[in-house]
């Protein structure tokens, strides 16, 4: 591990235990997280060891929040699954091809996503207010898998930011879920995002194991807690703070698109 004074561990394990929270809401913990290991570890260790030490912690807090929400939440756990190994295989293939493609030319198209997801929310207060009823067509699930699973994935082992929050989305609007229901399968789908990046970057060697493991237990914590509130909060709570996150994307993206 490399030489972190105490009070930096800290200050990292707090992170990790709020991002946890953040993402087993609704996704979103790695705005926290990654910049808070990008400005923690030393400066002689490289970029790709903060990558790869963030999906070390977030896999372990995901996963705690996935177990919550498939005890007490009505998840369709067959399908969240078969999504989930097609983010692996996503995730997996945007790690290998990991800065080939700049960030600074997807930021701005990331924005405006994000913008265009903020004004349909707030526009449409019904959206995953309630789950659509009925049976979900095989087509629905299958667009799911390709989109949710495979697209989403891809884009969280190339880049990352909104991972979470793109896949309540998506899962809402796809398979006509509650906002609740869409979060605790996305916690399914994103464990699988997050195995996959992390197969790569432990195969390069990119994981910092010591400090991922502290921070680990700290980010577990925090997504438990998280898995628990938003069971208890409902859907309306959640939606609030999908608002908040998406707020919070657009402009931490923005300041590093003009800083």
């Amino acid at each position: 591990m490399p030489d972190i004074s105490v009070t930096m561990i800290v200050v990292l394990c707090a992170a990790a235990a709020a991002a946890g929270w953040i993402d087993a809401v609704v996704g979103g913990g790695g705005l926290l997280l990654l910049p808070a290991l990008m400005l923690g570890l030393p400066s002689n260790v490289p970029l790709t060891h903060a990558l790869g030490t963030n999906k070390a912690v977030a896999i372990v807090g995901t996963t705690g929040a996935a177990v919550t929400f498939a005890r007490k939440a009505p998840v369709d756990v067959r399908t969240a699954v078969r999504i989930g190994l097609a983010a692996l295989l996503g995730a997996m293939g945007g790690a290998l091809l990991a800065g080939v493609f700049s960030k600074d030319t997807m930021r701005p198209l990331i924005m405006v996503v994000l913008l265009l997801v903020a004004g349909f929310v707030l526009l449409r207060p019904s959206f995953g207010a309630s789950a659509g009823g009925g049976t979900v067509s095989r087509r629905r699930v299958a667009a799911a898998v390709l989109l949710a699973g495979l697209g989403i994935g891809f884009y969280d082992g190339l880049i990352g930011p909104g991972t979470g929050t793109f896949l309540v989305l998506s899962l809402t609007a796809l398979l006509h879920l509650d906002l609740l229901t869409a979060s605790a399968t996305a916690k399914i789908v994103n464990v699988g995002t997050n195995a996959g990046a992390l197969l790569v970057f432990s195969w390069r060697g990119d994981v910092l194991w010591g400090l991922a493991a502290l921070m680990a237990a700290f980010n577990l914590l925090g997504g438990t807690a998280g898995a628990r509130m938003a069971l208890k909060k409902g859907s309306g709570f959640v939606r609030g703070v999908l608002l908040t996150v998406v707020v919070a994307l657009v402009v931490k993206l923005g300041l590093e698109q003009w800083a």
